[in-house]
């Protein structure tokens, strides 16, 4: 009996114990805790994404290229969305009832439960309209987020843009992005993605019923922050670009500039270009449009990705890579009646006759006649087939940097055209074809094409007597000078620095003498080394090329102008380069004031065509003083059109 008095008492202090914690538990609830009071007051616990701000880009000198600027996304969550007042919403968003439909269909698509983007990048004044009425919305709420903003409007081609993600974004980024995120497209912002787009945050934020806020949950214990993207610091010259962007206005072509000593990028110019302020906010996907059906291809990142015939500027290669190959040396005379005859009865005209003439004097009056011997002793006269001499000239000429990508820091660079040995033994049939089969390829021409930026490089080269850095447009990460480990190599042209003189001479004659074919744009008390070209265009007016550095001991810059269907080089890529070298250099322009104000206004741009339908095209007629061709000079013209189509081919 006292067995079960004992037991009795033992179950009632269980439940007195039991109902006591709970009692105590309640009372802890509800009058020290507040944070189940806070939730019991507020029924949404929503977590808001920090985005980070993107990192900003500068120029060399510090100046600002791109920064960003605050926008604000309207987000919705469908199944909270009640009692909408939909005429205000859409007066105070901008858009109409259509719209409205369209975009709430879409949210719902995609998860009634989770909020999703309603409308994306209200400015900051549209936002603060609808802010005051917000709690009438419930359901929506704004997302901060931030855009870029190009305060110069300067460089589009070189710092690219940002678009919204999309499925195979998201899949390849193992669910880094999301959908709504932005990720760079093109250029730098593409290229370096991964430093600029910093680290999203997220921010547990308790709001009511009526969609206001009622302060962080739990004190932000749960909170994350964001993470800016790196700052980046570029190589280019913000005053030089803005220059000769301005040079380049309504002409189709491109301006590259180079520090030799460190493979910088100084200038990148693609013309015609775009207000990269174009491929920010609202208006993105109408202006894209209209770029993508610009009949000039502003879009066409021409520095990197077109290729043309170097024309006459290619004599410098060919002297370089002759002398090194033992086959001519600074002394070697060749006689210049006006052309180069080759094959049979065949000439490669010159602009004059040359008379005896040696290295120095063939770089300084482009001779086409000299270049004509040098090319048939590197194919015809080293004890070896054709085929394989021509191999070991094009392996001499690629160590130039030309035929292959440099490896810039931008996406979409192109090789360049240089055709291999195999290619002319497809064409000929066989392996017995020699030096009068391409001479064309001995000044430039033919089926050879090279990059704007190629061309920079080997002036580059030719600066430093023998070697370059690959070109690169970013020099530093923050406020460290971290550089790509690829860009610190010093890369060797494969030529001894003693047979870069006579040809540095021969350029130098070319500007700083009298009857110099860029002795108009000679600039006072630098000496600039320059090389004037006209790139052959069988659709058109030709192209104009100049190259040069400066000054000539301890060069600064290198720089390749080309203005497509200009004509001469020397009247009008010289000019252009002239005064963005003395800008460099002394800060000033000299250049004769007319010489500018022509640059400056002149509108070169070709009056875009549509072809008739049907209509038949045909060839030019050939030019009353050429001797009519045989079929493997038709061949040949034929090859080289086809490649100057490629080379204008901007898609």
């Amino acid at each position: 009996m006292n067995g079960l008095f004992e037991r009795k008492y033992i179950i009632q202090g269980i439940f007195i114990a039991v109902a006591a914690i709970i009692a105590a538990r309640l009372s802890y609830l509800q009058l020290i805790d507040k944070s189940y009071l806070l939730s019991a007051n507020n029924n949404v616990l929503r977590k808001m994404v920090i985005y980070p701000a993107r990192g900003v880009i500068l120029d060399r000198n510090g100046q600002v290229l791109v920064q960003n600027e605050p926008v604000y996304d309207l987000l919705v969550t469908p199944r909270e969305v009640k009692e909408l007042d939909t005429a205000l919403l859409c007066e105070l968003v901008g858009i109409d009832k259509e719209g409205f439909e369209r975009r709430m269909a879409t949210a719902r698509a995609y998860s009634p439960y989770k909020a999703s983007q309603f409308e994306k990048q209200l400015p900051a004044t549209a936002y603060a309209k609808l802010q005051e009425h917000l709690y009438k919305f419930r359901g929506f709420y704004i997302q901060n987020r931030t855009v870029r903003s190009y305060p110069d409007s300067i460089a589009a081609q070189f710092l690219g843009y940002i678009q919204e993600v999309n499925e195979r974004d998201i899949e390849r980024s193992n669910g880094f992005y999301r959908p709504g995120d932005y990720i760079g497209a093109s250029g730098v912002e593409s290229a370096y993605e991964e430093l600029l787009r910093g680290q999203r945050g997220v921010k547990n934020v308790m709001v009511d019923a009526f969609n206001r806020p009622q302060g962080s949950f739990a004190e932000g214990r749960y909170d994350t922050l964001a993470v800016a993207g790196d700052g980046l610091i570029s190589s280019l010259d913000k005053d030089l670009q803005i220059l000769a962007e301005k040079l380049m206005r309504n002409k189709i072509g491109s301006v590259v500039a180079i520090e030799p000593a460190t493979g910088e990028i100084l200038t990148f110019v693609s013309s015609p270009s775009y207000d990269p302020n174009m491929m920010v906010g609202r208006e993105r996907g109408n202006n894209y449009a209209k770029l993508l059906h610009d009949p000039y291809k502003p879009m066409f990142i021409r520095p990197m990705q077109a290729q043309y015939p170097p024309g006459s500027v290619f004599k410098v290669v060919s002297a370089l890579t002759a002398q090194q190959a033992g086959m001519i040396d600074e002394h070697t005379i060749f006689n210049c009646p006006g052309g180069y005859r080759y094959g049979s009865g065949r000439v490669m005209r010159c602009m004059h006759v040359d008379g005896p003439t040696q290295l120095i004097r063939s770089i300084q009056h482009s001779c086409n006649t000299y270049y004509g011997y040098t090319y048939a002793r590197m194919i015809d006269q080293r004890g070896m087939p054709s085929a394989q001499a021509y191999g070991l000239w094009r392996d001499a000429v690629m160590k130039f940097g030309i035929g292959q990508p440099l490896g810039i820091d931008l996406p979409g660079e192109k090789a360049g055209l240089l055709p291999s040995a195999d290619f002319y033994t497809k064409r000929y049939g066989n392996a017995k074809w020699g030096s009068s089969y391409n001479i064309s390829l001995s000044i430039g021409q033919g089926e050879m094409g090279i990059t704007p930026l190629q061309m920079a490089n080997v002036m580059a080269i030719v600066a430093n007597r023998g070697f370059y850095y690959r070109p690169h447009l970013i020099k530093a990460i923050g406020d460290k000078k971290i550089v790509k480990p690829e860009f610190t190599e010093k890369i060797s042209a494969g030529v001894d620095a003693k047979y870069y003189e006579p040809v540095i001479e021969g350029m130098s004659r070319v500007v700083n003498l009298p009857g110099g074919t860029g002795y108009s744009v000679r600039i006072a008390d630098i000496e600039m080394c320059g090389k004037t070209g006209t790139a052959q265009n069988p659709h058109g007016q030709d192209h104009a090329v100049f190259f040069a550095f400066a000054p000539r001991e301890n060069p600064k810059i290198a720089i390749a102008v080309v203005v497509e269907n200009a004509g001469f080089g020397g009247t009008w890529a010289g000019p252009i380069a002239s005064m963005l070298i003395e800008k460099y250099l002394k800060d000033t322009i000299t250049l004769p004031q007319y010489i500018q104000d022509r640059i400056y206004k002149a509108d070169l741009l070709p009056k875009p065509k549509t072809a008739k339908p049907q209509e038949v095209v045909k060839s030019p007629p050939a030019k009353p003083s050429q001797p009519s061709k045989s079929p493997e000079e038709e061949e040949e013209e034929v090859l080289f059109v086809h490649h100057s189509a490629l080379a204008r081919r901007y898609d």
